[in-house]
């Protein structure tokens, strides 16, 4: 009589020829030497890339109202891959106000931010802030173009810590030199972030011609040193800078700004004094042609100019010329001056 085999031995058995199998894989986590030896594969966790400590922890939010279109879109994602000290948060409502944003930074543990506002779906504004004390400046962004649509040749290494390059002009100007430190405290990457790689390959440059601050950013070659730019580009034109963050008393109001609908007004302007004045240029010809033709006196010195013309004798034709018949058939016409030559020469004959 065969014995009874018991519950599970047969799966078990399995799973010890499985342990004994040379051809089989990895072994279970929970398997190990039973002498306690160490095994012969140690897996060891490689250190950080950089051993300094990191001090300076700023954190830049980025992030933008409801109704922007798909070039600010952009844009943003390309100062957020740019710059590694950097976190994204969800769109904003337009009817919530601008100081609500100093909570958001707070619960993003963000002590600066970079803020995206659009209104009527084609301008596009700007805000700089230090948060929650200040200070921060709005601007006005024009001539937006982004990584993807310029197609530059350069290249940099996410994550790679810019050199920031400025102009002459922001050490002259007071307010220039406070939008100076703020863009080096908002577009500096820190020194041994942990998302940030331990060298230089790229440069920002901040430029200001015609009273406005051109954004460039260039790729650095090591083999000459040149530069080639990689995108993206804007420029901000400057409109207040404010004490507070997203409000306070105003430091600073640029007298050279005009607004999008003060242009476009004047734009629309410029087009009605045309037609206008294309307008008035027809009623004045109309007027003219309907005018009586004013004659012009006769000028007493044009008579010198006048040379008499040779007279000729006058001859008098006494003899009524003979009618010539009209033939319309040649033939006949031919048969007719033929008949008069004959004639001609029997009386001459």
């Amino acid at each position: 009589m065969a014995a009874k085999r018991k519950r599970g031995a047969l799966a078990a058995g399995k799973a010890k020829r499985a342990r004994r199998d040379p051809s089989a894989g990895e072994a279970a986590p929970g398997d190990g030497p039973r002498d306690g030896s160490i095994p012969p594969q140690e897996y060891s966790i490689p250190p950080p890339v950089s051993q300094g400590k990191w001090k300076n922890k700023e954190r830049v939010l980025i992030f933008s109202s409801r109704g922007i279109n798909f070039r600010t879109r952009h844009l943003m994602q390309d100062l957020r891959t740019l710059m590694p000290h950097s976190k994204a948060d969800t769109k904003m409502d337009r009817k919530d106000q601008l100081f609500v944003i100093n909570e958001v930074c707070e619960m993003k543990n963000c002590n600066k931010c970079i803020f995206f506002e659009a209104k009527k779906k084609q301008d596009l504004y700007m805000w700089l802030s230090n948060t929650p004390q200040g200070p921060s400046a709005k601007f006005l962004v024009q001539n937006v173009h982004t990584l993807a649509e310029l197609k530059m040749t350069g290249n940099c290494l996410r994550g790679s810590r810019p050199l920031l390059s400025f102009d002459p002009i922001f050490d002259r100007e007071p307010h220039y030199a406070l939008l100076k430190e703020l863009f080096i405290q908002i577009f500096g990457t820190p020194q041994y972030h942990p998302k940030s790689q331990p060298f230089v390959d790229h440069v920002f440059t901040f430029t200001v011609t015609d009273e406005r601050i051109w954004f460039r950013n260039y790729q650095i070659i090591e083999e000459d040193a040149s530069l080639v730019e990689i995108g993206p580009r804007f420029v901000l034109n400057l409109i207040k800078i404010f004490q507070g963050s997203f409000g306070g008393p105003t430091l600073y109001e640029n007298p050279h700004y005009q607004s999008p609908n003060m242009h476009r007004r004047l734009i629309r302007l410029s087009v009605a004094a045309k037609f206008r004045e294309k307008q008035q240029v027809k009623e004045v010809q109309k007027i003219k042609k309907k005018g009586t033709k004013v004659l012009v006196q006769e000028d007493p010195t044009e008579v010198v100019f006048e040379t008499p013309a040779e007279e000729k004798p006058v001859e008098i034709q006494l003899v009524k010329p003979e009618s010539k018949p009209i033939v319309k058939d040649k033939k006949k016409l031919r048969k007719i001056q033929r008949k008069k030559q004959k004639k001609l020469f029997r009386t001459e004959g």
